[in-house]
């Protein structure tokens, strides 16, 4: 458990972690294996927390899917997650949710990966799961007309997606009659003629130890963990495996593609087929790409010029071959012929002059620098080694940062002007769609008549029972040391040597809603997009190199932070405070922005993803709220760049400012430096008011804002509460959320909406407590004609809780689930950072995390039935469906 550091600890903490941080960072321990029936094992040891990630990974995707069925693969990686011999749905959904409830997959082109990150000292559990997952698969026919609806919602969620559409469509153009002109998702006719045995011949032709690759990383003993794998996984036989589909490519056909999104903006592309990861020139090619996206590129000064209102390069590669896209968006209004122009000649011009020894200096030390940087998270950890190993065929991730520092200044020349052919060019426009004005809708009631199944009582396996018995509250690892200096900024500062990096995190309370003048809406925007422009000693390129130089990433604003290895922290920190006490605010960036801004918003307002969350909030508070209040082209028009300093010197103080640092650096010397370049910054006045103000009771509305370019229904329903964070039923009401949709697979809106009905593909709940309103939501997306249907279940489940006992083994269940999950939100240096800073927002004690599992640890069904009756109103939702009108 976290205690406070008092003044007299504070220098005794100081010496010991100058100690302690005096030799190198911790090592990182890899052991490997290969198991005598193929599998291949990594174990990554990284004591950052408590915590450990197990990926299993199947060198089996949509590549090998068969003809005419593209989601086989995906349709398979659903169904191991509805049971196996020996491990239940039903068992599973228990187990992982007691565990903390942090597990993923996802399937792709070459591979189908299966994630767990657990409590460490639960990792004998995950892996038990993955040993007996990679034994056998049911895969009836029953379970899987039963999961069928759920993956065909995914299809039509990712099918509402413009990006995705158009992403498809260059697959379809660079790979046709290849395995890559399809990605993993699949499609409904192909479902439909999908049946439980086609899966289970896909599960017992490819998925085998010898097809597999098992990574562990995390808090743990490599040895041990070697010992309980080959136990576990050491008798399961290997199969042998059919040829793989053989890559071959034809031919690039030029063309143009012509789509509407339903973004506020627009977007050119001009796509390139590029080397893919087997190819020498992959190397040379995520150079480019870097070099291309610099913020000291000709591409992307196509924003400071106005031209665009952001530009990169993106790489999309597969092994034998993959995509490279040059981006740039514009407003609504704006030509985009003249913008794709634009950036053809820019490309052109790379090709014909060369890039910038500079720039490929930068890149290469930014991309050592972000390797580096991976090793602050355990699950990401685990990602980039499973990358490395199943996705792109390497022996560890540093294989591709040493080819990427051998690459040259020739190589990225040549591989542009090999590559980046703009006569075998696919070109695109994504045009911004107005699909209609928010209508009044049918209310979201009608009478769901599904009979409500009572909790079953599920029995676990005995390898199980034990480990999640425990229910405790855990101790936290961390032990933040905080100190506020004399102008009233606050600094947090946790030591961790788990690599050779240090980040700072900076957040300034406030609240543009609140501290906006008005007619002066849309200032913060402007501001916010100023500081890219560097500062009054140094102009936006000067300021780019100076970070490029070090290797580090920097932003500034009400949320800052920096990215540096420790040799260069002082650099770092003095350009972070450069940036954020000294903006440029040049007059013609403002000039050229607020043009932008202002043609921007004229599409923003007209976009349906505005018109539905301005249509949420006015259901849900009074006329005159200040949530309610928005930029228009009108009031960026009108503002002057006196407005934009103004506000500026009214939220920019310290007394309102919070510093993290997190890394390989004692308390004493992140001070140092803190107070040396951030201890003359001042404020003047009193604190603003940053808080919004209580609001009533809401009443039930329900409206549809059309979407054009969506083919399923996003739907969210929400209602105010005049509970405050402080209320001490807060407690019960944040454990009762997560019964309803705190675990996934084991939650009460999951298994109603989901597992029995597949009416929806996800769906979430949250509690959004504040210190002077509260609004709690229910999200989630199907198609038009199930709208009705699964909005009724929503609203039953929650008059459920107001009037049935939450069962005792489910009760336990979601104890378990949120006492495991704070090491899990330790698991990486950015959560932990996250962690901070958002109690420090709702003036929170750093701890805050085990208060609060003590609190839950105590609750009883009584409780959580008691708080929903006294705040919550089922029958007083405000509902906004997006996308087509429901039937």
């Amino acid at each position: 458990m976290k205690r406070p550091v008092t003044k007299l600890l504070f220098f005794v903490l100081i010496m010991f972690v100058a100690i302690a941080l005096a030799g190198p960072a911790h090592a990182q321990e890899v052991r490997r294996a290969m198991l005598s029936n193929g599998l291949r094992v990594v174990i990554v040891r990284n004591p950052l927390v408590p915590v450990a990630t197990t990926a299993v990974n199947y060198l089996v995707g949509s590549d090998e899917a068969p003809d005419g069925f593209p989601g086989m693969a995906h349709a398979q990686e659903h169904m191991m997650f509805r049971g196996n011999p020996g491990l239940s749905a039903d068992q599973l959904a228990r187990i992982t949710a007691e565990m903390g409830g942090n597990f993923s997959a996802d399937t792709q082109q070459s591979v189908t990966q299966y994630f767990f990150t657990v409590p460490a000292e639960d990792l004998d559990i995950a892996l038990h799961i993955e040993a007996i997952r990679m034994k056998g698969i049911l895969d009836s026919q029953k379970l899987w007309a039963e999961e069928r609806g759920a993956i065909e919602q995914e299809v039509a969620q990712d099918l509402s997606n413009p990006e995705y559409v158009f992403y498809t469509r260059l697959l379809k153009s660079f790979f046709a009659g290849s395995p890559y002109e399809h990605d993993a998702l699949g499609s409904r006719p192909s479902f439909d003629k999908t049946t439980g045995a086609m899966l289970r011949k896909f599960y017992n032709t490819w998925y085998a130890p010898n097809n597999a690759v098992l990574i562990v990383c995390g808090d743990v003993d490599p040895s041990a963990t070697l010992k309980k794998i080959k136990s576990l996984f050491g008798g399961i036989p290997a199969k042998p495996l059919p040829a793989r589909p053989e890559v071959k490519l034809g031919p690039v056909q030029p063309a143009s593609l012509r789509l509407k999104t339903d973004r506020s903006y627009g977007m050119v592309s001009i796509a390139f087929r590029m080397p893919g990861y087997d190819s020498p020139d992959y190397a040379a090619s995520v150079v480019l790409a870097d070099v291309l996206s610099s913020e000291r590129s000709d591409l992307f000064s196509l924003v400071p010029e106005g031209k665009a209102l952001f530009a990169g390069f993106e790489l999309a590669p597969l092994r034998k071959s993959g995509l490279g896209y040059a981006i740039a968006g514009f407003p609504s209004d704006a030509d985009s012929e003249k913008l794709l122009a634009e950036v053809r000649n820019v490309l052109l011009a790379t090709i014909k002059n060369g890039v910038s020894a500079d720039l490929v200096s930068a890149a290469k030390l930014h991309e050592v620098t972000d390797a580096e940087f991976e090793k602050n998270s355990i699950s990401g950890l685990a990602s980039s080694w499973s990358q490395a190993i199943a996705v792109e065929g390497r022996e560890s991730p540093d294989d591709a940062i040493q080819a990427i520092q051998k690459v040259t200044v020739e190589d990225v020349n040549r591989v542009a002007a090999q590559y980046l052919r703009i006569g075998q060019a696919i070109d695109a426009v994504l045009t911004p769609e107005v699909s209609g004005k928010p209508v009044s809708s049918k209310g979201f009631g009608g009478k769901e008549e599904t009979t409500i199944t009572p909790s079953i009582h599920v029995t676990l396996p005995g390898w199980a029972t034990k480990a999640l018995a425990r229910l405790s509250v855990p101790v936290s690892s961390l032990h933040p040391v905080v100190s506020t200096l004399p102008n009233g900024l606050r600094l947090i500062v946790q030591p961790e040597s788990i690599s050779n990096t240090i980040s700072v995190y900076g957040l300034i309370k406030n609240n543009s809603q609140m501290q906006t003048p008005e007619g002066r809406e849309g200032v913060d925007s402007l501001l916010k997009q100023l500081f890219s422009y560097g500062s009054t000693s140094l102009d936006r390129i000067q300021f780019q190199k100076a970070l490029d130089d070090i290797g580090a990433t920097e932003s500034a604003g009400t949320n800052f932070s920096l990215k540096v290895l420790p040799d260069h922290f002082e650099r770092g920190i003095q350009l972070l405070a450069d940036n954020e006490l000294h903006p440029a605010l040049p007059e013609n960036a403002f000039n050229i922005l607020r043009t932008q801004t202002a043609a921007s918003l004229q599409g923003e307002i007209k976009s349906p993803r505005f018109l539905a969350n301005q249509a949420l909030k006015g259901g849900l508070f009074p006329k005159t709220d200040p949530s309610l209040r928005h930029a228009t082209p009108q009031s960026v028009s009108a503002l002057t760049l006196e407005n934009v300093k103004d506000y500026y010197s009214g939220v920019f103080r310290p007394d309102m400012a919070t510093i993290v640092v997190i890394g390989k650096i004692t308390p004493e010397e992140a001070q140092s430096m803190i107070v040396k370049y951030f201890g003359e910054w001042g404020a003047k006045g009193p604190k603003p008011a940053t808080d919004l103000p209580p609001v009533p009771d809401n009443k039930p509305s329900s409206l549809t804002v059309p979407d054009a370019s969506r083919v399923q229904d996003d739907v969210t329903m929400a209602q105010t509460l005049l509970l405050k964070r402080t209320d001490p039923d807060y407690y019960a009401l944040e454990l009762g959320n997560k019964v309803l949709g705190g675990a996934f697979y084991a939650t009460k809106l999951y298994q109603d909406l989901r597992e029995k009905t597949g009416l929806v593909y996800f769906v979430d709940s949250q509690l959004d407590a504040g210190k002077q309103r509260s609004v709690y939501f229910v999200v989630f997306a199907c198609d038009p004609d199930k709208v009705s249907r699964a909005s009724a279940i929503v609203v039953r489940d929650l008059g459920q809780m107001q009037k049935t006992r939450v069962a005792e083994d489910q009760l336990e269940q979601t104890k378990a689930l949120v006492l495991r999950k704070i090491p899990l939100s330790e698991s990486s240096i950015d959560q932990i950072a996250g962690g901070f800073l958002d109690r420090v927002a709702h003036d929170l004690p750093l701890d805050e995390p085990v208060h609060a599992a003590e609190k839950y640890e105590k609750l009883t069904g009584v409780d959580i039935e008691q708080a929903f009756s006294k705040w919550m109103r089922p029958d007083d939702m405000v509902q906004i469906i997006r996308g087509p009108a429901p039937q």
